[in-house]
């Protein structure tokens, strides 16, 4: 009997139609664990080196965590993996809703897809089998009118993952939906599941996870719980900007505590940081070269957290969460019910496009969902376009007429439009700012705000120097949701794996800039936690309060009725990272081609604002980032030594 996880992953021909179970061992599972450790371990040994990311030979997979419906609490993340067409590299996006545990509870750990459908389709998983089903009347529905076709023709307990028209039109920054909105967003793969002809994974399954000690699994969910459920009363939202601005003006920085975040996130969501962010230097402004001098109070006051907060009607928890951050809203616009806008859609097209219309916000949140695409890169592509366009590179002919100035909400919602629908100038942007700089050439490369291809979050790495190292070492470069300083602050992980740095609770900020040693060795172990926790399908804001209150690493004992250490398991997520950093080698990537431009490292430094006068040594930092993992420093090849530690044969990589 199996513990955790089922032992079987799913996987579906779309070009021959054949639908097979497939049993894993139990060794992979011990090497890898589930989620995307399964993913890396598929996906690399299957996938042939060189292969189209929107071809037939590509792989994608929809995974599970480990500890998805055993009851421990925040275990509702599900994902989606690929070769990204957006960075030719690893392909991993993230989510949270209902999805998860459907995957489970339909006997699998993973669904896999390879193959390319001759019309469009969908898979209906349920307790009796699994087929494919004829999608031609949904292809060309927008993800919200597809889920709910879909529910009504399978079950009403049906979950579903949707592409919309963004997917369906191979915009190489399209995501895929669930529970009408949810969005695993990042790397493109949403293109992949409409190059394959696959509209969508419609799940209804009722199997029980069976687990080791389910005594002990409730015990520490208790004990979790009454963390999440401490919320002593709070400042008022409009405030959370002055403080902000102080915490700017400070010589000094206080080790952050998950706690803290969590009783904002909390009351408000992850809007609860819109200002601050900006206030402190955190949230990049006008395309990475302003600051809060260009968009300060009075223009951000109009999305401060209670701005977007009056909007809720209730309260939105994704499976097995506690802590309740989303929320569904209801506005005066055309849009009617909706999700709330994430932190990092309401700022990159906010303040990076300098557009203070917060309905203008709550609309293309809405828009965006719905067809499908990525609001995080939607907005890095148009603050890109009006980069170029203040620069004359686009002219007003090139733009379709649109007047893409600065803060202007019209232009910017017309232009994401023409987007999705790839028209005109639309049809240039769809793929993202990389492509894009291809298609417009004339210099534009320099207002691209990439990692490899991928736009980058709302997290500036002149603030926090951790966010620019993952950005540019991770195998998905780009990502926001893997590590900074202020997340192994957060992580605590030092409080259950002895042999890691210790965090003072006060310190000056300017050690954040110094690139010493100290620094890669914690960046790695963020790595190989978030490894662990999208292994078990954990959140990411469950793990933020800190590894003695969310206890992953018990958990995962009590599932499974393993017996490892906090240190076993982080050299778990270590030999991930060498698998999937092994994945990008394979496929020709460079990861010397990671890095982002100058301007968002401080090169040169900016004159005013939060951040001014700061550059960080980014090549000391990432070479001794590689050297953690047993890597080549100059390249981040991995040397055979890491891979003989990740049980893995270096001939297999070609290496």
């Amino acid at each position: 009997m199996h513990f955790g996880y089922t032992g079987k992953i799913l996987t579906v021909d779309l070009s021959t139609r054949e639908i097979r179970e497939e049993t894993i061992p139990d060794r992979v599972y011990e090497y890898y664990l589930s989620g995307i450790g399964l993913a890396a371990y598929i996906l690399y040994d299957r996938i042939p080196a060189g292969v189209d990311p929107l071809g037939p030979e590509n792989i994608m997979g929809f995974v599970s965590g480990l500890l998805a419906g055993t009851g421990s609490l925040f275990a509702g993340r599900w994902m989606v993996v690929g070769k990204s067409p957006l960075t030719g590299g690893w392909g991993e996006a993230n989510c949270g809703g209902s999805f998860s545990p459907a995957i489970k509870r339909c006997g699998y750990d993973g669904i896999f897809f390879t193959g390319t459908s001759e019309k469009p389709v969908y898979l209906y998983v349920n307790n009796g089998g699994a087929e494919l089903r004829d999608a031609l009347h949904i292809w060309g529905r927008d993800t919200v009118e597809s889920e709910a076709m879909l529910v009504s023709e399978t079950s009403a307990n049906s979950r579903v993952a949707v592409i919309g028209p963004a997917g369906e039109r191979l915009s190489l920054i399209a995501g895929i939906c669930n529970d009408r909105g949810r969005m695993a967003a990042r790397s493109g793969l949403g293109a992949v599941m409409g190059a394959k002809r696959l509209k969508a994974v419609v799940l209804d399954g009722k199997k029980r996870i069976d687990v080791h000690n389910r005594a002990e699994i409730k015990r520490l969910s208790q004990t979790c719980n009454r963390w999440v459920q401490f919320q002593p009363p709070i400042f008022a939202g409009p405030v959370a900007a002055y403080i902000g601005a102080l915490m700017r003006i400070l010589p000094v920085q206080m080790a952050m505590d998950g706690m803290v975040y969590k009783i904002l996130l909390k009351k408000w969501g992850t809007g609860g940081m819109n200002q601050m962010s900006v206030e402190m230097g955190d949230a990049p402004v006008k395309n990475w070269r302003g600051s809060s001098v260009d968009w300060g109070i009075k223009k951000s006051l109009s999305v401060n957290p209670e701005a977007i907060r009056k909007y809720e009607k209730v309260k939105y928890h994704c499976y097995a969460c506690p802590l309740g951050c989303g929320g569904i809203c209801s506005t005066k616009g055309k849009d009617g019910e909706t999700h709330k806008p994430e932190y990092e859609t309401v700022l990159s097209l906010g303040g990076l496009c300098m557009n203070a219309d917060v309905d203008s916000i709550f609309h293309l949140n809405d828009i965006l969902n719905r067809a499908g695409m990525d609001t995080i890169s939607a907005g890095g592509t148009v603050a890109f376009a009006i980069e170029c366009y203040e620069a004359g590179i686009l002219t007003k002919e090139d733009t379709d007429g649109l007047e893409l100035t600065w803060g202007n909400s019209e232009a910017i919602v017309a232009l994401i439009e023409k987007m999705i629908r790839r028209e005109g100038i639309g049809d240039v942007l769809a793929d993202g700012s990389k492509v894009a700089t291809r298609k417009i050439g004339k210099k534009a490369g320099a207002a691209a705000m990439h990692a490899g291809g991928q736009e980058l979050p709302m997290h500036d790495g002149r603030n926090d120097p951790g966010y620019n190292v993952h950005y540019s070492v991770e195998a998905a470069p780009g990502r926001h949701t893997v590590g900074a300083q202020m997340y192994y602050e957060m992580f605590q992980l030092w409080k259950v794996a002895k042999r890691l740095p210790r965090v003072k609770p006060l310190y000056f900020k300017a050690r954040k800039y110094i690139a010493d040693e100290e620094k890669a060795v914690t960046a790695a172990a963020c790595s190989k936690f978030m490894n662990i926790a999208n292994c078990a399908g954990l959140c990411l804001f469950g793990v933020f309060l800190g590894a003695k209150r969310t206890p992953t690493f018990s958990w995962l004992n009590a599932a499974t009725g393993w017996n490892k250490t906090p240190e076993e398991y982080l050299d778990i997520g270590a030999r991930i990272q060498t698998l999937k950093q092994a994945f990008n080698i394979k496929h020709g990537i460079d990861p010397r081609t990671f890095r982002p431009g100058d301007r968002v490292i401080g090169k040169p430094a900016q004159t005013e604002g939060a951040n001014r006068g700061r550059t960080v040594d980014m090549e000391k930092l990432i070479r001794d980032y590689y050297r953690q993992f047993g890597w080549d420093p100059e390249t981040g090849r991995p040397k055979e030594e890491s891979i003989d530690r990740a049980k893995l044969r270096g001939d297999e990589y070609g290496i």
